[in-house]
């Protein structure tokens, strides 16, 4: 049993933002083994361009909305929504001035050169399983918008949403702190979890696993992070999250591929009926 690997991450609002990604815009770049987290701030009117990217990446939402055109089509994607690219050319307007996050999978090569924690990925990481795609979407690849009002269940604060490539979980907002007597610690197997935090502070608590050679144990961790920020966590760490503090707390979980054990539960995925899931799963 090897030691698990550091929890690694973009602390967006003490960093200095890339200004020659985009023109007119200021981008924070974080990657994971399998997914590229780009966090953009820019005026309105201010166009996102991709001239040919692999294949298709996510747009969220939150107080702006976006034009989005790729694949002879054009979308007006409201605010607090979920957009699906399609591979290829294509661009992402800004309405109004204000924070946009695109989730690209690793593919994207020349953004997950530009993430602020590159070096930690300089081959593959063994404990990650490797970006295999999942099933083609029904009707093949299109703009697709998801409006995240229309997709609260009771008795969850998830909101999941799937491509080939990608899974996020777009939380419903905290508007208090999360209940200590209330907290999930858990740990995945094989894939990294990115936590990527767009409103509020939050906590994110840290246990490594211990293995025989004392020397490689850590002590647990306690990570504050305020907004906007994403913590990576690796696989077999122990983890959860709270935000603290007034301001609510807005969280985006970021996986790379699909998580098959959320989309094993029927009706967790809003948008299940659109991107199948492999045979088996």
């Amino acid at each position: 049993m090897s030691a698990a690997r550091q929890a690694t991450g973009g602390w967006h609002y003490r960093e200095a933002p890339l200004a020659d990604v985009d023109a007119g815009a200021h981008s924070w770049i974080t990657r994971g083994a399998n997914f590229v987290s780009v966090v953009t701030r820019a005026p309105a009117g201010t166009a996102l361009r991709r001239a040919d990217n692999p294949d298709e990446y996510m747009v969220v939402t939150h107080a702006v909305g976006v034009t989005i055109s790729a694949g002879g089509e054009t979308i007006i994607v409201e605010p607090d929504s979920v957009a699906i690219v399609p591979p290829g050319a294509s661009s992402v307007t800004l309405a109004a001035e204000g924070e946009v996050v695109r989730i690209f999978s690793s593919n994207a090569a020349d953004l997950a050169a530009r993430a602020s924690n590159a070096q930690a990925y300089d081959r593959h990481p063994e404990d990650v399983a490797p970006l295999d795609p999942w099933p083609m979407p029904v009707g093949g690849y299109r703009l697709r918008t998801y409006a995240l009002a229309d997709h609260v269940r009771e008795g969850t604060n998830m909101r999941i949403f799937r491509s080939r490539n990608i899974m996020v979980n777009v939380m419903l907002p905290r508007v208090v702190p999360r209940d200590t007597a209330k907290l999930t610690p858990h740990s995945h197997a094989d894939f990294e979890q990115g936590s990527l935090a767009i409103g509020g502070t939050y906590i994110h608590h840290l246990r490594y696993p211990w293995t025989p050679d004392l020397e490689e144990w850590r002590a647990d961790e306690a990570v504050r992070m305020d907004s906007p920020s994403i913590l990576i966590i690796p696989p077999t760490v122990i983890h959860t999250s709270r935000n603290v503090g007034e301001a609510p707390g807005l969280l985006i979980d970021v996986f790379a591929p699909p998580r098959a054990d959320f989309s094993r539960r029927e009706g967790l995925v809003a948008n299940a009926a659109d991107y199948p899931a492999p045979d088996g799963i």
